[in-house]
């Protein structure tokens, strides 16, 4: 595509196919970094795509990690993350990572390349198939973790591309767009793309009622307390919350897929809430005895509320959510999220407020000094990581021990916190990482993963690697899965996986010369190996850090006696 600008917008083409269309789009809405893997039956397809200036191909050594990527890219670039996989095998193989980001509300879009329309019209029984003439098997499979799903049609393509996409950045959900590889090279008109596609707006008479009434709630208290959510983070709204926090009289709490959403150093900042397993009393205190408590994009799941022991009244507080808001009895419909903060931001600013004294903020864990020859313990090892964690670090951490460990850190300032909570998928964070990378390249990833999560995903680092990126990863070998241990059976052999010499995994994906390696299995080789990653700012570097197979950080011990209590009351008979 030879008049293609670099922001994907066309200068004087008239048409352009499908598949440049596409592309284009993409790189339009940021999100010219596309993951995934070639299959016969989407090469038209990428053919057509790689043709357009700003669209940058990152291909992934499988279709699920390429679903991961997308994903972990979508959240650090505030907006949409996009794979191409082939039919069949490839989509089926990226599905669960597409779930996931539908749990965690994340656009992602997913583009499989299909057998052409005639193959499908006539049912022929082509390889990745069932061999039924049914070709919408993985379609439908695809309606039922994405905000639409379209096959889209030479007729009708640009309508198609363009609704699948807006409903992406509408509703803050994956998009299934299926491409026949016909389809794919078809000439469509490219006037459409010299307007690029408009975020979703509030309803204006709607919204003017909005902050009417919420001016007035607002008006009654003195202290207003706002418990942030990950939707925040979906929409790109932190920059609001943080002048919001800016406000006297306003104390501001975040779920853990929120975490740094505002510098735990801030006034206002209560940590992360999670009702009964909140770190500090004092801060669960000042959120469930809120005068008034504003819910910001939160999700109200078990993980993200400490197994549903907030001690608020839901239905009482403000609720303001990505297309609605709450005010008592009454919803406001189509008043979208970025409009409400903003609107609580104005509303906060018209009436002064005594300022707040900080409440509930936790002192860093203080690192003790390593004793030679000491064994690690999860205690010591994330005190250890605390002192060593600089600012404006993005903090990756598996589901289970990684995540829960790192939940407990304070984050130094400027600083993100990237995880799975909700969909908990072990392995998500390597692939994840990839995306991160790819988003923000001059932005150092620090990644927390197990053993068990790593065996899942671990050639994505060969990506990694091979890519220049720099990431440092704590690699926390604890002979198993510590997270199923704790709940139930310890000693039962499923718990058990088998044991790899981590540190010779990047001379085998041929990237020795890339990292810095270290094993840490005493204290004084823990800090050995994070000076080195200190100064190790050229290479990546991969320490391996050994710990008991029983030991849990405090979260996730909280955590998991809770699960486990769950488990054995929903085993009893019934009396």
């Amino acid at each position: 595509m030879s008049d293609q600008t670099q922001s994907g917008t066309p200068s004087t083409a008239t048409t352009v196919t499908v598949g440049q269309y596409l592309a284009s789009r993409l790189v339009q809405l940021g999100a010219g970094h596309v993951f995934g893997l070639p299959g016969d039956f989407n090469l038209a397809l990428l053919d057509e795509m790689v043709t357009v200036d700003g669209f940058h191909w990152e291909g992934t050594t499988n279709e699920l990690n390429a679903a991961y990527a997308a994903d972990g890219y979508a959240r650090l670039r505030r907006g949409i993350g996009a794979l191409v996989t082939t039919f069949g095998v490839g989509e089926l193989s990226a599905i669960n990572g597409v779930a996931g980001s539908f749990s965690e509300d994340v656009p992602v879009v997913q583009i499989t390349g299909m057998p052409s329309t005639s193959a499908r019209a006539n049912g022929l029984h082509l390889h990745h198939t069932l061999i039924d003439g049914d070709y919408d098997h993985f379609f439908r499979a695809y309606r039922e973790v994405t905000a639409s799903a379209t096959i889209v049609r030479a007729a009708s393509a640009t309508r198609d591309i363009d609704a699948a996409l807006m409903t992406a950045l509408r509703e803050s959900k994956p998009v299934y767009l299926g491409i026949p590889a016909d389809v794919a090279v078809a000439p469509v008109h490219a006037a459409n793309l010299r307007n690029p596609l408009l975020a979703a707006t509030s309803d204006a008479g709607e919204l003017e009622r909005f902050t009417e009434a919420l001016a007035e709630a607002v008006a009654a208290h003195d202290r207003v307390t706002m418990l942030v959510g990950p939707q925040v983070h979906r929409a790109s709204l932190e920059k609001v919350v943080r002048q919001i926090a800016d406000h006297d009289g306003v104390y501001l709490a975040s779920q853990n897929m929120a975490k740094a959403v505002l510098d735990e150093s801030h006034r206002a900042s209560l940590g992360t809430y999670m009702g009964a397993f909140t770190r500090v009393p004092e801060a669960r205190a000042a959120v469930d005895d809120a005068e008034l408590l504003v819910l910001a994009g939160t999700v109200m799941s078990d993980f993200l509320t400490g197994f549903f022991t907030q001690g608020f009244d839901e239905d009482a507080a403000i609720e303001l959510g990505l297309t609605s808001a709450r005010i008592a009895d009454t919803t406001f419909y189509g008043v979208r999220l970025e409009d409400s903060l903003r609107a609580l931001h104005r509303v906060l600013g018209r009436t002064p407020r005594a300022a707040v004294t900080p409440v509930g903020h936790p002192d860093a864990v203080a690192a003790t000094a390593p004793v030679p020859g000491a064994a690690l313990d999860q205690a010591h090892f994330w005190a250890a990581v605390q002192g060593w964690l600089q600012p404006g670090t993005t903090v990756i951490a598996d589901a289970g021990t990684s995540f829960y460990g790192a939940l407990d850190l304070v984050l130094p300032d400027e600083s993100d916190l990237l995880g799975q909570p909700v969909w908990s998928a072990i392995g998500y964070t390597i692939p994840a990482t990839l995306g991160a990378c790819v988003a923000a390249p001059h932005r150092r990833s620090v990644l927390f993963v197990g053993d068990g999560a790593a065996q899942l995903t671990v050639q994505e680092l060969a990506t990694i690697l091979h890519r220049g990126y720099t990431p440092v990863v704590f690699l926390l070998n604890n002979d198993g899965y510590t997270v199923e241990r704790k709940i139930q059976s310890p000693a039962a052999v499923y718990q058990d996986i088998t044991s790899w010499d981590w540190t010779l995994i990047p001379a085998a994906f041929g990237a020795a010369d890339r990292v810095v390696t270290a094993r840490a299995t005493t204290q004084d080789e823990l800090a050995a190996a994070l000076t080195l990653a200190r100064e190790t700012v050229e290479k990546a570097v991969l320490i391996e850090v050994v710990l008991p197979k029983l030991d849990s950080p405090r979260l996730l011990t909280v955590l998991a006696d809770a699960i486990a209590a769950a488990a054995a009351r929903a085993t009893q008979p019934e009396a």
